[in-house]
Parts: C-alpha cells; sequence; structure tokens
C-alpha cells in the first residue's frame, strides 16, 4: 500500500509543471496557433496560402513583440491577417500567463497557488501576495493607455487615410508602440518605410514615444508611482532603479545622436526642429520598440552601434518591453562601482545587492552576448554579409527590437530560422527556457572545495 502511494506521488510530481514551462509553452501554444491563422488564404490580400516558414516568422514577431518582418504589414496582409498580428501582439505584450489568468478570473474561477506563483514570475512581481489584484491592474492600465493612444492618434490619421482606416490605424500604432512591437501600416506609402513619413511631425512622434517609454518602464514600477505619486523615497528600490537608468538610457545617447550623427552633412536636408527630433526618437525606439524616423543605413558605424548596445539593454522587468532589462545593466554596473571602490558588496539607494542576483545578472549578460555574437557570425558566413549589418539584426531579434538595416526580407531559410530562435529566447528569456528545460533536477547538497582563481 505504501509502495503504491509513493508512486502515485512520484507519477503526480513527474506531472507537474514549473512555472518556466508554462511560460514557455504557453508562447509555443501561442506562436503556432498564429501561425496557422496567417497561412489561411483570408489573412493574405492576394488569397493564397501563406508560406509555413514565413507565416511562423511573422507570428514569431508578432507574439514575441519584436517588429522584424518578410513582408509589408500593410501590403501583404489583409484586414483579417493585419487583426491576427494585432492579436498576436496584445498577446505577447502583456502576456500569455497575465491573459490566461484574467480569463480565469472574469468566469469565476479560482486562482489557485500554483497559477498565482507562474503569474509572479512571468511579470517579475516581488511577491505572490496581491498578484491577482495587479493582474486586474495591469489589465486596466493596458486598456487606458492604449485607448487614450488610439484618440490622441486619430486626428492625424483620419485626415491622412480617412476615417475608418484611420481609426484602424490609430488602433493599430498604439497597440504596437506600447507592446514595444514595432509593427506598422506604413506600407501604404513605401513598403517598409516605418513611420519615415512622419519624421517631422512633433505631434505624432511624441505619442508614439510615449507610449513606448510607458509600456517599456513596466507596471511593477507604474503600481509603484501610482500607489506612492511623487514620494520617491517610498518606491521599492528596483522602481528607483528602472527610472535612474531610463533617465540616463534617455539622456546621454540623445546627446551621442544629436551632436554627432545629426550634425553629419548627410543630414543636411534636416532642420533643426527635424534633427532634435530624429535624435530624441531614434534615442527611445531601440528600447525594443522597432520603429524608425529616418533610414537607419545612413548612421555611422558607431552610431549603429549605439543602438546595438540599446536594443541588447531593451527595457525594464514585468514590462511589455525584451532585452537584457534595465536592471541587469544596472546591477552590472554597480557591481563595477563596488569592485572599483574595493566594498564587499555592491550597493544602491542605501541598499545591498543581493548575491544572487549578481550571479543571474552576470549569466543573462553572458548568455545574451554569446547568442547575439554566435546568430551574427552565423548568418554573416552564410549571407556572407558585412558583421555590423548581421550584428544590428540579430541585437534587434534578441532583444525584440524590430529595427533593421533592410537584409532581414532577403535573408534565407536558415537564417530566417536564426532570426525566430533569437526573438523566441529574446521574448521568453534566456534564464527561463534554461529553468524550463532544466526543471525538476536538483542541485546537490554537497559543497565542493574552495579554491580562488585570479581573474583580470
Amino acid at each position: 500500500m505504501l509502495a503504491g502511494v509513493d508512486m502515485k506521488y512520484i507519477i503526480y510530481r513527474k506531472k507537474r509543471w514549473s512555472s518556466a514551462q508554462i511560460i514557455t509553452l504557453g508562447f509555443l501554444g501561442v506562436i503556432l496557433l498564429g501561425s496557422i491563422l496567417l497561412m489561411l488564404p483570408v489573412s493574405s490580400r492576394s488569397g493564397e496560402i501563406t508560406p509555413f516558414f514565413k507565416a511562423l516568422f511573422t507570428a514569431t514577431s508578432a507574439t514575441c513583440v519584436t517588429g522584424l518582418v518578410v513582408y509589408d504589414t500593410a501590403t501583404y496582409w489583409s484586414g483579417f491577417g493585419q487583426a491576427v498580428i494585432l492579436l498576436l501582439i496584445q498577446i505577447g505584450g502583456t502576456g500569455v500567463v497575465t491573459i490566461a489568468v484574467s480569463i480565469a478570473t472574469i468566469s469565476g474561477k479560482k486562482i489557485g497557488l500554483m497559477q498565482r506563483s507562474t503569474m509572479q514570475e512571468a511579470i517579475a512581481a516581488p511577491s505572490v501576495g496581491g498578484i491577482v489584484r495587479l493582474t486586474g491592474f495591469i489589465l486596466k492600465a493596458t486598456f487606458l493607455i492604449e485607448l487614450a493612444g488610439t484618440v490622441l492618434m486619430m486626428p492625424v490619421f483620419c485626415r491622412d487615410f480617412g476615417v475608418w482606416k484611420g481609426i484602424w490605424y490609430s488602433v493599430f500604432h498604439s497597440v504596437s508602440a506600447f507592446c514595444n512591437a514595432g509593427f506598422d501600416l506604413m506600407g501604404v506609402r513605401q513598403t517598409f518605410s516605418s513611420l519615415t513619413a512622419y519624421s517631422g511631425s512633433v505631434y505624432l512622434n511624441l505619442i508614439v514615444m510615449g507610449l513606448i517609454i510607458i509600456g517599456g518602464i513596466g507596471f511593477l514600477t507604474w503600481d509603484d508611482i501610482r500607489r506612492n505619486r511623487l514620494h520617491f523615497h517610498r518606491y521599492r528600490m528596483q522602481s528607483k532603479v528602472i527610472l535612474f537608468t531610463t533617465g540616463v538610457l534617455l539622456v546621454f545617447p540623445f546627446l551621442f545622436f544629436y551632436f554627432r550623427e545629426f550634425c553629419s552633412e548627410v543630414w543636411n536636408d534636416l532642420t533643426e526642429g527635424q534633427k532634435i527630433l530624429g535624435a530624441l526618437f531614434q534615442t527611445v525606439t531601440p528600447r525594443t520598440a522597432g520603429f524608425n524616423t529616418v533610414d537607419l543605413s545612413m548612421f555611422s558605424e558607431a552610431g549603429q552601434t549605439i543602438m546595438i548596445l540599446l536594443m541588447l539593454i531593451g527595457g525594464s522587468p514585468g514590462s511589455t518591453a525584451g532585452g537584457m532589462k534595465t536592471t541587469t545593466a544596472a546591477v552590472l554596473f554597480m557591481t563595477l562601482f563596488a569592485v572599483l571602490k574595493r566594498k564587499e558588496y555592491a550597493e544602491c539607494f542605501g541598499r545591498r545587492i543581493a548575491e544572487d542576483t549578481i550571479k543571474y545578472a552576470a549569466s543573462i549578460l553572458l548568455m545574451y552576448l554569446t547568442l547575439f555574437f554566435t546568430g551574427g557570425i552565423i548568418i554573416s558566413c552564410i549571407e556572407h554579409l558585412p558583421m555590423l549589418t548581421c550584428l544590428f539584426e540579430t541585437a534587434s531579434a534578441i532583444g525584440t527590437v524590430g529595427l533593421t538595416l533592410g537584409i532581414t526580407p532577403h535573408l534565407g531559410a536558415v537564417s530566417r530560422m536564426i532570426l525566430i530562435i533569437l526573438m523566441f529566447l529574446g521574448r521568453v528569456g534566456c534564464l527561463t527556457l534554461v529553468f524550463a528545460a532544466f526543471s525538476g533536477t536538483r542541485g546537490n547538497i554537497s559543497k565542493l572545495p574552495k579554491e580562488k582563481i585570479t581573474v583580470g
């Protein structure tokens, strides 16, 4: 009898999925379903069946809120296809687990501890407590912000494309901007042109940048701001780090782009106001948004390298953005400062950084750099393209950004598959995927003898 109970317990343990596995499988399921829907003849303007591999690329890019495309969204996909893409963007940006928990809550189902734990990991919440309330806040905030973005964009798009088409364009670009997706419908003017037609529109630029920044800061930070208002000292340390790091990543790249890039002769056809606006927009958008208002191929190699660094850093935890996250970069710099000052612990805002956090940050950086460089090298060798160009695409993929130097539609199957893998890893999270693969394995409790290794 005891043996039978033990066997049932073992079977139960084996069938139980971890939070990392649920998140990974959830994204995979949405991507596959989206791929099937995009393959349907009704999804394309021509009425033809879209090849599975290209539908898979588009569905992955939309669900992982990246923005890299093999077809121009406006001219290839029908209204139904565009609606599918928009739905995938919304699910991917808000989070598969968030949507699932919200549906369960609305239907009256009880949210168990396992679901709460999965939700906590999905949105990087500090604790399980209050997770259902936080989910409600995320949904309400998402709806209100995207609605506000839609209303604000309508005067511009309704003027340029008519009332009904203008409303659809406003909805599409508001969701795409807030979710940091980078998909656009401006191909009706020029294919793969993004927002270059509105490079001089201060009004539209500010709206899009505002949506990108709001989505990229993260729901937890906005919840902190909502509860504590202007009392900055009451914020969680994570919120303080996010706001400070975001500010640094907006100021210094802007100064570089304006005084170094837009002062060169290639931009002489722009007015001074357009140069300032262009420098500001190109500072905001590499943080996983994917829109562009100028031709990025005209940037110098130094400018493109700065964009690559911004794409790799990405947004903040618990946001619609991807990348290594602002907190990862901040923790690594704080650790560097601690080493330089010969301090035992890394510190920030009067708090000590946990050693586990530093180990995770270093692991994430190494994984991102390995995947980013490996993917770029392979694509460069296969496609015989300049290394920096390929690294730009791989950084855009793993950072779930969507900016491109124009090579993605012309890449071969192997190179596109590499970008698909990088987009998925960038959105789900490299560590999440590793935890999902090795879930259930237990580390050795015993400790080996310690010995120092000289580094540096």
